[in-house]
Order: structure tokens, then C-alpha cells, then sequence
């Protein structure tokens, strides 16, 4: 296997993880808990902070995956693998991981640094771009 190919299921992995996060925080909240999350959810009370959070980080990271898969499989599919697309895919993972973390603890900026969750989503999403321009320059 690839290794921009290794990211693309270390990718559907995160987004497996999602989840458990999300709805561990909302097990927690007042009304909630994990006897009723194992039911038909009817009647729930809607998600908040971490919960909350989490579902849309999970949304937005759905929302990424796929034009990141289909790309990663293009290049595949056509044999275009080089040091541009490792570190692409690297960088994008990375810039995922971040945007997921800072999502899920509510952090929009860092000492000196405002912002921050969207500067990880838009470095995953440059990525990405220059992932795609080499499938048209091979």
C-alpha cells in the first residue's frame, strides 16, 4: 500500500473516532446518558459544547474526506506518487488532526495566534489543491 494511501485510512479512521468522542461528551450531558444513547434517540436533548462541537467537526471532516479520497484514489488509479503527494497527504492529515482537536476543546486561537481552527482547515485544504495539480501535471 501507498503511503498517501496509509493517510487516506488513517483518515477514515479519525472519522471513525469521531463519534466516540462526540457522544461520549454527550452521554455526560444532563438528560442524556449512555442507557438512552443506546436507544432510539427519541426525544434527546440537543447536543452542546464538546458534544456539539464534535458532531460538526465530524461533519466537516466528512465534508473533506471525500474529495481528499477521491483524489488520493485518482492518483493511485494513474500511477501518480511523488514527494509532492507524500507530503500533501502528510500535511493534510496533520492539518485534520489539528482542526479536529482544537474543535472538540473550543479553541479558536492560541496565545498570539487568532483563528486557529480555521488556519488548520485551510492548510488541510491547500493540501489538498496542490495534492490535485499533480494528477494534472503528470
Amino acid at each position: 500500500m501507498t503511503y498517501e494511501l496509509t493517510i487516506l485510512v488513517l483518515n477514515a479512521f479519525l472519522c471513525l473516532a469521531f463519534p466516540w468522542a462526540y457522544n461520549y461528551a454527550y452521554a455526560k450531558q444532563p438528560g442524556v446518558g449512555g442507557k438512552r444513547l443506546m436507544g432510539n434517540r427519541e426525544s434527546l436533548p440537543e447536543r452542546t459544547g464538546m458534544a456539539a462541537r464534535g458532531a460538526r467537526a465530524h461533519q466537516n471532516h466528512l465534508e473533506n474526506l471525500v474529495p481528499f479520497a477521491i483524489i488520493v484514489l485518482t492518483a493511485h488509479e494513474i500511477g501518480v506518487s511523488n514527494s509532492v503527494t507524500v507530503a500533501c497527504a502528510a500535511i493534510f492529515l496533520a492539518a485534520r488532526i489539528a482542526h479536529a482537536g482544537f474543535y472538540l476543546a473550543g479553541i479558536t486561537r492560541i496565545p498570539g495566534i487568532n483563528g486557529v481552527r480555521s488556519i488548520a482547515y485551510f492548510v488541510s485544504l491547500f493540501s489538498m489543491l496542490v495534492y490535485a495539480s499533480q494528477l494534472f501535471l503528470a
